[in-house]
């Protein structure tokens, strides 16, 4: 078992503090940090660039000798294993071993099953020192999108919420703008931007017409936006349609006007797929997977109604709650998620508090689904 000594601890914090900064950029790949040392001293250090362009090895590496050091004999920290086949870019395990890196420490294990320690083996095969595990756990949380795309074929699931400190999302008559302070909002957006696509559901569209899109925070590209339909109700003139990439999951289009209104979606570069379940509803887990599947989505980020927030629980679609607790009291109105009554509390949906953040007047929880 390997041990680490504070250096190496600083070296790979440094890892994960740059891993963060590909955040938003990286998908559908991991985000991932590096530095390489030499002489106890940083040398080149990097993070994955856009998809098909360097992954943060390549970006140390080319660092390094821009600033004219020499890489013999270096030692490199980085948070996931390198990768070792050819994919839109060659492998990182051959570019160490190409430098003479003598010495490799990695922070997780990539679960992708074109890598999945076969970087660790290439690496050792040419004599280089390779030492795995140096918070790991930290690195594997940078990327829980990722590792679970990779581990079940599903993205990360974050439902976001706001409410009231009694558990109001909405008043009787459907407003709910806004509940939470101006702050709260910018920093939901923060989130939005982390995350490959933002989900929603027609009951959100149609009393709140929302855009749905990142705004007030630099981002390569918006992410794109999925709406939940059964019965494509989708107004033609919602601004979610026209204000980037947008794809319905409707239930059916059988009936001569579901089928005009594919036809006027389509027109407007909007994918109609139809996902339904035996119910005659959209089949949520089976969305998730084809979000996965055809668009490598890592992270879907859910902004949606009580309805669809209960339905996502109850079908074990969502990994985690961001959750907004405003200090005021709204007395009677919508909860925040649309959940059957329990015959006994044995019976209960239990999540664990992961991390807690005042946001303006705004209290910001994260939650994980218990285990």
């Amino acid at each position: 078992m390997s041990t680490f000594d504070t250096q190496d601890q600083a070296f790979m914090l440094e890892a994960l503090r740059l891993a963060m900064l590909a955040r938003g950029i990286s998908d559908p790949n991991p985000r991932v940090g590096c530095v390489i040392v030499k002489n106890n001293h940083i040398i080149g250090q990097g993070f994955t660039q856009l998809a098909g362009s360097h992954h943060a090895e390549i970006m140390a590496l080319q660092d390094a000798r821009q600033r004219g050091h020499d890489l013999q004999g270096a030692t490199v920290y980085v948070t996931l294993e390198p990768c070792c086949h050819y994919g839109k870019t060659p492998p990182c395990s051959k570019a160490l071993i190409d430098a003479q890196i003598t010495k490799v420490v990695i922070a997780a294990l990539d679960p992708n099953p074109l890598v999945g320690g076969q970087g660790v083996a290439q690496l050792q095969a040419q004599g280089i020192e390779v030492h795995t595990g140096l918070f790991e756990l930290q690195a594997m949380r940078q990327n829980l999108g990722f590792m679970k795309r990779m581990r079940d074929g599903s993205p990360w699931v974050r439902l976001k919420m706001a409410s009231s400190i009694d558990g109001i999302s909405a008043l009787p008559n459907g407003q709910s703008q806004w509940i939470t302070g101006e702050a709260a909002r910018a920093d939901g957006h923060q989130w939005r931007a982390q995350a490959n696509i933002l989900l929603t559901g027609i009951g959100t569209v149609l009393a709140d017409d929302p855009q749905l899109n990142v705004r007030g925070v630099p981002i390569v590209k918006q992410p794109l936006r999925a709406i939940i339909d059964s019965k494509l109700e989708i107004p033609l003139d919602a601004q979610i349609l026209h204000n980037g990439a947008a794809i319905i999951y409707c239930a059916s289009v059988e009936s001569n006007l579901s089928s005009e209104k594919k036809v006027a979606l389509t027109d407007l570069n909007v994918q109609v797929i139809e996902v339904p379940n035996p119910n005659g509803k959209v089949d949520l887990p089976a969305v998730l997977k084809h979000l996965a599947a055809n668009f490598e989505a890592n992270e879907v980020h859910v902004e949606a109604g009580f309805k669809l927030n209960g339905s996502l629980i109850r079908e074990g679609c969502v990994d985690e709650l961001l959750l907004y607790l405003s200090p005021k009291l709204l007395g009677t109105g919508s909860g925040l998620a649309n959940l059957s009554p329990l015959e006994s509390l044995p019976d209960k949906n239990a999540w664990e508090f992961i991390d807690q953040q005042c946001v303006g007047a705004d209290l910001r929880l994260r939650l994980m689904k218990s285990q």
